[in-house]
């Protein structure tokens, strides 16, 4: 048995759920804030515990930019009563915010999220299949959704989950052909080689600007996010899905969005703008220092905040699609422009041979 492996990997497990789930506890504060700001408001700017306001200084400076406000929502979902409705499906109703979020965590496994640090790849699992994994895990996140609306038996969570499961089909579809210029242009499955090739010959976004658009708007929809929240839309459905849940079931809902989010991020990042490359630094070549190592990471993450920041931008910014649009620009929009698209670049790869 390998023991170094082993405890490696259980190493980079901890890291990286820690790193996610630290990024979606405060991607809820850069929401609250970016969108107080868009709206003219202050924002969270309150909550902190006690012993904050005895920190000259420092104190006040961290209670204004609300540091301490995921600490306080955490506890307030930790802490609030878990109410169950006499009338649902209990055994599918405990069930569905599980999940819902494990599918989102299950995808970051494959992200190489670095190069090497020594001997050690910056990567949980770094599979020969990794896109097709990515697609097949993401593709059970709507089983969670699904059968919250079902297992709540009330009117508004069943119409939240049919929308759901509609939605997230149709955008499937033209995210995963999105990817296939990406495979063409390649010709490798695993992540790392995606992003080894990107170190190359420059990002994939130059060479498939249409794959990234369709891939991007895609992942607004598969992540249920404005514009196409139409499976919580608050203003017909009071809140859609998760509308009978309270207390952390209802907490899991909106954790399996943000790790959605993250991992969408990274996907983007990994496919279309070089992962952890940065050519012009020489950060294109794998890292065997720690420092290096750090200096990989760093980048990623960077690139992954800008796709997070223009996640929740987009969310203020833009009204929501009426469901006929939303459907209309899925069926009759994207997917025939992924098709074209593919054709294109198979055809100018023929043409370069």
């Amino acid at each position: 048995m390998d023991w170094n492996f082993i405890i490696f990997s259980i190493v980079k497990i901890a890291i990286v759920v820690g790193v996610v789930q630290g990024m979606v506890a405060y991607s809820v504060l850069a929401e609250r804030k970016i969108s107080a700001w868009i709206q003219d408001r202050v924002g969270p700017n309150r909550a902190a515990p006690p012993f904050v306001k005895y920190i000259p200084v420092l104190g006040p400076f961290l209670t204004r930019l609300g540091i301490f406000q995921p600490l306080a929502d955490g506890l307030k979902f930790m802490f609030k009563e878990d109410f169950t409705p006499a009338g649902v499906k209990k055994i599918y109703f405990f069930l569905a915010p599980a999940i819902a979020v494990i599918p989102a965590m299950l995808t970051v496994a494959v992200i190489p999220f670095g190069s090497m640090m020594g001997q050690q790849k910056m990567v949980i699992a770094d599979l020969n299949v990794g896109i097709l994994y990515t697609f097949g895990i993401v593709s059970m996140g709507v089983y969670g959704i699904v059968l919250a609306g079902y297992a709540a038996n009330s009117k508004y969570p069943f119409f939240g989950g049919i929308r759901s499961s509609a939605q997230m089909i149709s955008y499937e579809i033209s995210m995963g052909m999105s990817v296939i210029p990406v495979l063409l242009i390649v010709g490798n499955l695993n992540l790392s080689q995606i992003i080894n090739w990107q170190s190359g010959h420059g990002w994939l976004v130059m060479y498939a600007p249409l794959s990234f658009v369709i891939f991007m708007v895609a992942s607004f929809a598969e992540t249920n996010r404005t514009p196409f929240d139409l499976p919580e839309a608050e203003t017909e459905l009071v809140g859609g899905y998760h509308t009978e849940y309270s207390s952390m079931k209802f907490a899991l809902f909106f954790l399996a969005e943000y790790s959605n989010m993250v991992a969408s991020s990274a996907m983007m990042v990994t496919l279309f703008f070089g992962g952890w490359t940065l050519p012009f630094w020489g950060l294109d070549q794998p890292a065997h220092s720690l420092g290096m190592g750090l200096a990989n990471i760093l980048v990623f993450l960077v690139k992954m905040l800008f796709f997070m920041v223009l996640f929740i931008w987009v969310r203020w910014m833009f009204p929501r699609f009426r469901y006929d649009q939303l459907m209309d620009l899925g069926w009759r929009r994207f997917l025939p422009l992924a098709l074209v698209n593919i054709l294109i670049t198979a055809v100018w790869l023929w043409a370069r041979s």
